[in-house]
């Protein structure tokens, strides 16, 4: 009898996550859960000033504190040719500074203690001459003609612009907008936001010189690329190198970048000889950690009275703070913001990007996202609402003009990508009427007869998944594929290793769901192991949704090589030809003779005990996958709220999503992700809110400012869904994780925006604090978010 799928743990089942078994006893292994024999303790002091020229640094009294092993300073670090390293991004980063400050926060000195506290106290003793200089804290300064220099350690450096880079076909897009009937525009700002995951960034380094062995464990997404970059900074082979990333609490992008705490702890290791811990404290990770977002917009539609988009301009300036340390393709230097209006069937589009430094901490990280895609969607989404104002036409049916229909994939967009498959209109149909699109306006209508503001808004959006496929897409050279290796043991059970590495995804459920998919061994006989450079094989990591898109393929296809060489095995045992074998989940067959057949784990015993002549023992092999294409999931996000025009306040009524994620592994681990996105979402356009006053001093370094939406908060959320394969993924699956937390932002934002139509207020940049609100509706003017803030304003 053939196997229930369900049962077993197979694709669809809805299996809880086998790794909360021990993360809700309490029982997960962090960086800082590590303790070492005669480990010692790292702290960072960091800069108060946003840039500064360091005269001196005074570290005398740190040194005579007892307990205190070690004081590294930057001339220190230079001395050994490390006081700046690479970035992911082909730009340099200081270690610890030398010549001068460029962001407050920035890594000045570092202490190696006997105890934590102990390093506390002797960083707070060191003394260091700064002289203040004037600080820059958007584009518009940096650019100006007489902005000071922020990179003057750069040669042949002469201003503060990091690129410029564009994309699409400008004369063609010109010509659009010279035919267009109406041409609607719109300039805003995405702020900085911060991924704030639970765990802060943290390493334990420790070098063995009688081996000349260096372990690190690290909160890192990317392992491998680490142990790469550690190679290249700390010039010791990669063999010698073992990068350790166990539990991580989140990710969300922030832990994929190196950051000087780690290369210090790992100097640090090696000049004491003994491990060294070092791990950051919230504002530390609030303030100096990689940041997503900070991008401006102004943005065009070409338009027919129709309804139809005719072509799009797009020109966004980039902040990427003091450093350019994006973790994103080399090729793209905005990412993949020209992934924008892919969903549309536009005829034209044409992008331009312009990167500068300021100083702040270096951003430009793929919080949840791939790589700038968050901010494309939000700029598509609110450039789409504005244009169906402009023209009069209703928001839905000005979408449902220029979705992508079903018949038209692969689609080629405007600005070259081509996406796989879809069924857009059915995904927004379906969001409509789960809302009651019709009933609402009506109500709308009402409420405004008695004063009452209420806004429906609309996110209709895909997204690039699975960066990607080796002619387009690496990371300091490194192509972006990735790797599994299976072994299935005598007993029939398993071991799987790859080389993504969870922090919440649930790799350890889901991949074990896919074994047991292509093989028939049931999910709870498939251990996942992860995250250890000397036994994972190599791979990129796990960041912009490339799990289930890359490392999930892998995992397919290397369990496919499992179940050939199975085959040939059951053709042995069975005493008939190979061609002669059929296989259903589980179990191998005669065709002639159906009864006749071999379980998966028969074949797993007779691999050690009883192979064809010929065949070499064993039932493990390993695969690599190198996607074809990028992966593109659908979504339709659909919220409503009623703001309170005396306040400002708004609050939500009801959010629909309405996703298509191509197959589902485990519908429940898929619900929670985009619940979870979705709460990103809300938390962005509501209460999310780091910026920087004209000293360049961070306002959000804490909880307290920087606000994390809670239960009490948090939106009720109603899930839909639709499946369309992906053609060319081994399973059929497109990814889902980041959907939710790009494609959000805008429904809410949009929704807050319709219930104010007809004030004249454009834009509100997020979050949309209640004083904002309050201020447009007031003014009926629009409302800028951009630094520097007024910290002495009521």
């Amino acid at each position: 009898m053939a196997i229930d799928e369900i049962k077993i743990g197979g694709l669809g089942a809805r299996q809880r996550r086998v790794e909360d078994n021990r993360f809700i006893r309490g029982k997960g292994n962090y960086v800082d859960d590590v303790v070492l024999p005669g480990m010692l303790h790292m702290e960072i002091l960091r800069s108060p000033l946003a840039h500064a020229r360091i005269r001196s640094i005074d570290v005398s009294k740190a040194w005579d504190m007892p307990g205190v092993r070690l004081v590294l300073t930057g001339d220190m670090l230079a001395a050994r040719n490390l006081a700046w390293m690479p970035t992911l991004s082909y730009d340099t980063q200081a270690v610890l500074a030398t010549d001068k400050v460029r962001f407050q926060g920035q890594e000045v000195a570092a202490v190696v203690a006997d105890d934590p506290y102990v390093a506390k106290d002797a960083c707070e003793a060191i003394v260091v001459d700064y002289e203040p200089l004037p600080a820059i804290v958007n584009p518009t300064q940096a650019m100006a003609p007489d902005a000071p220099l922020i990179r003057d350690d750069k040669v042949n450096q002469p201003d503060n612009k990091v690129f410029d880079w564009e994309v699409g076909d400008r004369e063609r897009t010109d010509q659009a907008f010279a035919e267009a009937d109406l041409v609607s525009r719109i300039e805003m700002h995405y702020p900085r936001s911060h991924p704030s995951p639970i765990e802060t960034c943290g390493s334990i380094a420790d070098f063995d010189r009688s081996t000349g062995k260096l372990t690190v464990y690290m909160t890192t997404q990317a392992p491998h690329i680490i142990r790469a970059a550690v190679a290249m900074v700390a010039e010791l082979p990669e063999h010698m190198i073992r990068i350790i990333s166990p539990d991580l609490g989140g990710g969300f992008g922030n832990k994929v970048p190196v950051y000087p705490g780690y290369v210090v702890s790992i100097l640090a290791s090696i000049l004491t000889e003994r491990p060294v811990k070092w791990i950051e404290d919230k504002t530390g990770n609030l303030i100096s950690t990689g940041f997503g977002r900070d991008v401006y917009l102004q943005g065009e539609l070409a338009l027919r009275n129709d309804g139809r988009i005719l072509g799009v301009r797009m020109h966004t300036t980039s902040d990427h703070g003091a450093f350019f340390s994006d973790a994103q393709p080399s090729k793209f230097k905005i990412g993949l913001m020209h992934s924008a209006f892919a969903c549309y069937d536009i005829p034209s589009a044409h992008l331009t990007a312009t990167g500068v430094y300021t100083n702040k901490a270096p951003g430009g990280v793929a919080y949840r996202c791939s790589f700038r895609v968050t901010e494309a969607m939000y700029f598509q989404e609110r450039m789409v609402h504005a244009a169906a104002e402009d023209l009069g036409i209703d928001q839905a049916e000005f979408r449902r003009r220029n979705l992508v229909r079903d018949d038209d994939f692969p689609h080629r967009t405007a600005f070259g990508f081509l996406t796989d498959s879809g069924q857009y209109t059915k995904c927004l149909d379906l969001g409509l009427e789960a809302i009651d699109y019709e009933g609402f306006r009506r109500e709308q209508a009402a409420a405004r007869e008695q004063g009452r503001l209420l806004g429906i808004g609309i996110s209709t959006m895909t997204e690039p998944l699975g960066a990607g496929n080796s002619r387009e897409y690496d990371i300091l050279g490194i192509k972006m594929f990735d790797a599994a290796e299976l072994r299935v043991h005598m007993t029939g059970r398993a071991i799987l290793r790859t080389g993504a590495k969870t922090q919440g995804q649930g790799h350890e459920t889901t991949w074990a769901q896919i074994v047991a998919h292509e093989l028939g061994i049931p999910a709870a006989d498939v251990v996942v192991e992860e995250g250890d450079t000397d036994t994972a094989p190599f791979g990129m990591g796990t960041y912009a949704s490339r799990s289930t898109p890359v490392a999930g393929a892998a995992v397919s296809m290397v369990a496919r090589k499992i179940r050939a060489k199975a085959r040939r095995i059951a053709a042995h045992l069975l005493e008939v030809s190979e061609e002669d074998i059929e296989w259903e989940l589980g179990r191998f067959y005669v065709r002639s003779a159906p009864d006749r057949g071999a379980t998966i784990q028969e074949c797993a015993m007779a691999a050690y005990s009883n192979v064809p002549d010929g065949m070499e023992p064993g039932l493990e092999n390993h695969a690599y996958y190198d996607p074809p294409n990028l992966t593109w999931p659908f979504a339709a996000y659909i919220a409503t709220v009623e703001v309170d025009p005396e306040t400002g306040v708004w609050d939500v009524l009801r959010v629909v999503a309405v996703d298509d994620c191509g197959v589902r592994i485990n519908p429940m681990i898929v619900e929670g992700q985009i619940m979870g996105g979705l709460t990103e979402a809300y938390a962005m356009a509501s209460m999310q809110f780091i910026t920087f006053d004209a000293d360049g001093n961070c306002v959000g370094s804490n909880y307290m400012d920087y606000l994390l939406p809670t239960s009490w908060e948090t939106p009720g959320f109603e899930l839909h869904e639709v499946v369309t394969p992906c053609p060319h993924h081994p399973i059929g699956a497109k990814g889902v994780g980041e959907c939710a937390t790009v494609g959000g932002p805008a429904a809410f934002v949009n929704a807050v925006h319709d219930a104010l139509k007809g004030t004249g207020v454009r834009n509100i940049d997020m979050p949309l604090l209640p004083d904002r609100v309050h201020r447009a509706i007031t003014t009926g003017a629009d409302v800028s978010g951009a630094p520097p803030v007024d910290v002495d304003a009521p």
